[in-house]
C-alpha cells in the first residue's frame, strides 16, 4: 500500500516549531498530528551507528570509528575492549550490535563491521562473549560467522541484524552500490540471509536447492536495508533506501525477490527512470514507500505498552527527513501516520525494556523518548 507524499510547505513550517526547549538536556517534540513527546538526553557519542539493550536495561552502542560502549541506564559510558580493526570511512566502520536471545545465560553478542581485504571492503558479522566480570567489559571468544565478498567502495554494507522467534539470525546485506549483484544468486549482496546462531545454514532456507552461498538466502533483490525487526507474532519487516527517492518498507516473505535494481519507485541519481514495481508483478512490491525520500535508518516494531496506541506499529529513523517516522501496520498494510521532526538526522531507534523509545542522532546524542503530558 503506497504512502502519499508527505513533505509539504506546511510540514516544512512545522519543523521550525516542532521542539520546545525545556532544559539543556530535555525538550519536547510535537508531531505533525499533534502527538507530543518528551526527549531527554542520556549520553553523547562520536558518530554513533547502532545500539541494543541488554536484559538489565543497560545498552551497547557502536561508533563507526570502532569504539564500542557499555552504557548504564543513567548514561555512564565504559569502553569495551577486545574490539577488532574496522574499515572506517564512507558508510563503513563498526556497525550493528544485537544480543543473543539467551544473553542472560550465555553472554553472547553479535557485532557487524566493515573490513578491508583483497579486492576492497566487505561487511562481516562476529559473535563474541561479553565478559563484564572485571573493571572493563571485554569481548572474548570472538568467532567470525558471516561475511560479504570484498568489493571496491565504502557504501551500502547494510549489515543490520535481528533474531527471529525461530531462534535464527537474520542479516541484511546491501548491494554495495553495484546494483546488479542484487539479482545474482552467486553472491550474497542485495539479500537478507538467515543463519543458525552459530553461523551455519538452516536446512529449510528457501534457496537451499541452489547450493553454494544461495543456501543462506531468505530473500533477494534488495538495495540497502538499514532496518529489520519482527512483530510480536513473528512477521518480519525491513526497510531500505531507494535510489533517488522510492525508499521502501517491505513485508519480508521467505523466498521472494524484491526487484532491485530492475524495479523501484525511485529513479537513478542520473535522472534515468527505473520502472515502477507495478510494471513487474513477479517482484514483491513494498507495502509503503516514500517520494520524496526520508532516508530510513533504524527500525523497531513497537510492543512496549508505554505508547499504548502504537503497539504493533513501526518507528523508523529518518536521515534526510531528520525525523522519527511513525508507520501504522495493520496486517499486511502500512501507512505513515505521523512524523516527529526536530532538525537532527536519526541514525538508530530502539525500544527499551520499560517501553521507552531511544534514538541515536548522527550528531551524537542518545535521546530517551516518552509520552508528554
Amino acid at each position: 500500500m503506497a504512502l502519499t507524499k508527505q513533505l509539504s510547505t506546511a510540514l516544512g513550517a512545522m519543523a521550525l516549531c516542532a521542539s520546545t526547549e525545556l532544559s539543556a538536556q530535555a525538550f519536547e517534540i510535537e508531531g505533525n498530528e499533534g502527538t507530543r513527546l518528551n526527549a531527554e538526553e542520556i549520553a553523547s557519542f562520536g558518530e554513533p551507528w547502532a545500539m541494543t539493550f541488554l536484559p538489565d536495561g543497560t545498552k551497547l552502542v557502536s561508533e563507526k570509528n570502532g569504539t564500542f560502549w557499555h552504557v548504564t541506564q543513567s548514561g555512564e559510558k565504559t569502553a569495551i575492549s577486545g574490539v577488532w580493526d574496522v574499515a572506517y570511512g564512507g558508510q563503513g566502520g563498526l556497525g550493528d550490535v544485537i544480543a543473543h536471545r539467551d544473553f542472560a545465560d550465555n553472554g553472547l553478542v553479535y557485532v557487524s563491521f566493515a573490513e578491508a581485504g583483497n579486492g576492497g571492503n566487505g561487511a562481516v558479522v562476529n559473535r563474541a562473549r561479553l565478559d563484564t566480570s572485571g573493571d572493563q567489559p571485554t569481548l572474548r571468544d570472538v568467532t567470525r560467522i558471516w561475511e560479504q565478498p570484498k568489493v571496491r567502495g565504502a557504501g551500502h554494507y547494510a549489515h543490520k541484524m535481528a533474531f527471529g522467534p525461530d531462534g535464527k539470525l537474520y542479516i541484511t546485506s546491501g548491494d554495495r552500490q553495484a546494483q546488479t549483484p542484487a539479482q545474482d544468486l552467486t553472491n550474497n549482496l542485495g539479500t537478507i540471509v538467515r543463519l543458525n546462531d552459530d553461523g551455519t545454514v538452516p536446512p529449510d532456507n528457501p534457496f537451499r536447492d541452489l547450493g553454494g552461498v544461495a543456501e543462506s538466502f531468505w530473500t533477494v533483490g534488495h538495495r540497502n536495508p538499514l532496518g529489520i525487526d519482527f512483530t510480536s507474532d513473528g512477521v518480519l519487516w525491513a526497510h531500505e533506501m531507494g535510489p533517488r527517492h522510492g525508499d521502501e518498507l517491505n513485508l519480508i516473505v521467505s523466498g521472494e525477490n524484491y526487484g532491485w535494481p530492475t524495479v523501484s519507485n525511485g529513479d537513478n541519481y542520473s535522472g534515468i527512470p527505473i520502472p515502477d514495481h507495478e510494471t513487474r508483478p513477479e517482484f514483491e512490491a513494498p507495502k509503503a514507500y516514500w517520494v520524496p525520500s526520508i532516508a530510513p535508518s533504524g527500525l523497531v516494531i513497537y510492543e512496549g505498552g508505554l505508547f499504548g496506541k502504537w503497539d504493533g506499529d513501526a518507528l523508523i529513523g529518518g536521515l534526510v527527513s531528520q525525523a522519527l517516522v511513525h508507520v501504522s501496520i495493520d496486517g499486511e498494510t502500512a501507512r505513515e501516520t505521523e512524523r516527529f521532526e526536530w532538525g537532527e538526522r536519526i541514525r538508530e531507534v530502539e525500544e527499551s525494556p520499560d517501553g521507552a523509545l531511544y534514538v541515536l542522532e548522527d550528531g551524537g546524542r542518545m535521546l530517551k523518548l516518552t509520552p508528554a503530558g
